[in-house]
């Protein structure tokens, strides 16, 4: 199974680190928050990626291009390049990596279009390159192959961003319940769709507007219920909580 990651969007509430690189780049624990993703799709055995990017690419394509010589020590005669030799290995040698410029301004939903070229004819994860999480992709596999339809989101119901009173009628405070969940379920990536789901893209659509609402229409779209650990990265509080939880060593979505 190939995986489209996100990686194309401007970032802009955390302009205090995406000024000079993409959000994916910015790093937890030392490390891009993409290459954090990537790593829990390979404990799942998926380790072909193509990496849809817009808003300053080439830093993405940069990184890629350069891991071997970044990951490990190398030799090299200088005015040879023939002769460069790296000498050992890192646990990401089998992994294909794919860059695929969807455009600057591209919406989501036209990046999947965009990068759809690069996929086979199977089933395809699309998820963003900006949020953590320790979701079970066995499960969510399960769920959708279950399921029978094009598309399977992954979803969790969010706590709230503040404590909450119950009011009764009269106006008694009857008790205090600190950032509970809501009622709702939202979506935060990790997609499974079959490739006749493309039927319901093209090269300007939203992804979370058009193409998932018209599978919701359609009864082709069901959900996998993630009660575990999600956090995205949309803050500067929110990236220094992430590289805290790194450096305690209780990482909740560090699977490998």
């Amino acid at each position: 199974m190939k995986a489209i990651l996100l990686a194309g969007g401007l970032g802009t509430r955390l302009r205090e680190e995406t000024e000079f690189r993409p959000k994916p780049m910015v790093e937890v624990g030392g490390r891009p928050i993409i290459w954090h993703i990537m790593k829990n799709l390979a404990h799942f055995g998926i380790t072909d990626f193509i990496i849809a990017t817009g808003y300053k690419s080439s830093v993405i394509k940069d990184y890629f291009l350069n891991y071997e010589a970044q990951s490990n020590d190398f030799t090299v005669e200088l005015g040879n390049r023939e002769s460069l030799t790296f000498h050992g290995a890192h646990d990401e040698a089998s992994w294909k990596v794919t860059v695929a410029f969807t455009g600057d301004e591209t919406m989501t939903g036209g990046r999947v279009f965009r990068a759809a070229k690069y996929l086979d004819d199977e089933p395809f994860l699309v998820t963003y390159g900006d949020g953590l999480a320790d979701v079970d992709i066995n499960a969510l596999l399960s769920t959708h192959r279950t399921s029978g339809k094009l598309g399977t989101v992954t979803s969790v119901q969010p706590s709230s961003r503040f404590g909450v009173m119950d009011v009764s009628d009269s106006g008694a405070v009857t008790r205090f319940r600190e950032k509970p969940k809501m009622d709702g379920w939202i979506n935060i990536g990790f997609m499974i769709l079959e490739k006749d789901a493309l039927k319901y893209f093209d090269a300007d659509c939203v992804l979370e507007q058009g193409p998932l609402v018209e599978l919701a229409n359609s009864g082709e779209l069901s959900a996998y219920r993630h009660e575990g650990f999600w956090q995205p990265m949309d803050t500067f509080r929110e990236s220094k909580m992430l590289n805290d939880l790194w450096s305690s060593g209780k990482a909740p979505w560090k699977l490998w």
